[in-house]
């Protein structure tokens, strides 16, 4: 008669959280990792070194930070998420960290997302991340002009529900462009 042997994985690999082999490759860059997660309302990230005891952070930023720099704006856009790509980016600079490996988890890897905002973020931040210039947003949907030119095209339209939480903040979307700039001076000031 013979038993069938049973190999129990690792919990956070069985739960989903972590994937080996993608992070030993990460690990052996011997680089800081730039660890980048999004929820519906915010984008955080993290600039982590390996350590045997367990992975050091040596510095985070998450967009709800972006209220002390004047952002008043949502922060699940993709403006807000170049902008605290850019804030992590600034912080990192300020404990000479200056290149790192970017790591998104599970999030998938699609062009012009907010985690790829995050990353061109910390790029003019002047942290060297290596990142495709192919999967970045362009530069008018980092400054928000998309969100502007859409809240100009649909300003006389009947019954517009499209910028109802922005207009309940009183935010103007159409002056989204100009919000980006001055938080972006505000971080850097």
């Amino acid at each position: 008669m013979s038993t069938k042997t049973t190999i129990i994985q690792y919990r956070r690999k069985r739960e989903g959280r972590t994937d080996y082999k993608r992070r030993l490759t990460l690990l052996k860059s011997d680089k800081p990792r730039v660890i980048v997660r999004r929820s519906l309302d915010n984008i955080s990230g993290q600039i982590a070194m390996y350590d045997q005891d367990g992975d050091k952070i040596i510095v985070s930023a998450n967009s709800r930070e972006l209220v002390k720099k004047g952002w008043n704006a949502k922060r699940n856009s993709l403006p807000a998420s170049y902008l605290t790509g850019y804030l992590l980016g600034k912080k990192a600079i300020g404990k000479k960290v200056t290149e790192a490996v970017p790591d998104i988890g599970f999030h998938i890897s699609t062009k012009g997302s907010r985690i790829y905002a995050f990353l061109k973020g910390m790029i003019d931040a002047g942290v060297k991340v290596n990142v495709g210039e192919d999967m970045i947003p362009s530069e008018d949907r980092l400054n928000g002009k998309h969100i502007a030119d859409y809240a100009k095209a649909l300003k006389g339209v009947k019954d517009n529900v499209q910028f109802s939480a922005y207009n309940k903040d009183g935010i103007d979307p159409s002056a989204m462009p100009k919000l980006v700039q001055e938080t972006k001076k505000k971080i850097t000031g």
